[in-house]
């Protein structure tokens, strides 16, 4: 007797679909390996509040916006004073100070203005180009911050201590790009060359900043 085959459900399709999506996913991810980076200054100190960007050399890998992401104001001052975010991520700049603040940015990366005010603005601020983003306030001089937009998905800003972790990176050739806001102004930071493999790599990113 020939077999019959019959042509399988839609459901049964639709399942099976799934199922090779994610063993193609899980055979990505087992490719994938971590990279343990350690930040230092002129003196061998550990860095807090570098940021750590791998790009990889060819095509670019998608990045995904966050959500949520707030600098506020307290005492003064941008809080956190660095922020790093990947493309597309909306900023709120809530101020938690009693006076009012005009912050803003002149920088080709992300130009815009939030005029006087209190509280919450009404919207957040998109940062649609990557790039580094220099913030001021019109009314107080010494507030300055930063904001680092990055178009790669491996990415990281240094706690105290120095060390970062960049996860799920994929074997291939990129550039480590390590800045500080201690560099000399129109810096883009700090490059090295990196091949990544099967297995996880411990680095060192050295940055001719002193200590604060």
């Amino acid at each position: 007797m020939t077999p019959s085959f019959s042509r399988p459900s839609r459901p049964a399709t639709a399942a099976l679909r799934l199922l090779v999506a994610v063993l193609a996913v899980t055979a990505s991810a087992a490719g994938a390996t971590t990279l343990q980076v350690l930040a230092q200054g002129k003196g061998g100190q550990p860095l807090a509040d570098v940021v750590l960007l791998l790009e990889p050399q060819g095509a670019k890998a998608a990045v995904k916006p966050l959500a949520q992401v707030e600098i506020a104001q307290q005492g003064r001052r941008f809080v956190p004073a660095v922020t790093v975010v990947p493309l597309g991520t909306k900023v709120q700049f809530p101020n938690q100070d009693t006076v009012r603040h005009h912050v803003y940015s002149f920088s080709s990366a992300k130009k815009f203005e939030l005029k006087l005010y209190v509280g919450r603005p009404e919207s957040p601020v998109e940062f649609d180009h990557a790039g580094l983003v220099v913030l001021g306030c019109n009314i107080h001089d010494t507030m300055v911050g930063w904001v680092v937009v990055s178009d790669t998905p491996w990415y990281a800003k240094t706690p105290v201590g120095g060390h970062a972790t960049l996860a799920d990176v994929p074997p291939g050739s990129y550039v480590l790009r390590s800045w500080h806001p201690d560099l000399p102004a129109g810096s883009t930071g700090i490059e090295q060359p990196v091949t990544v493999g099967s297995t996880a790599l411990d680095l060192v990113a050295s940055l001719p900043v002193a200590e604060r």
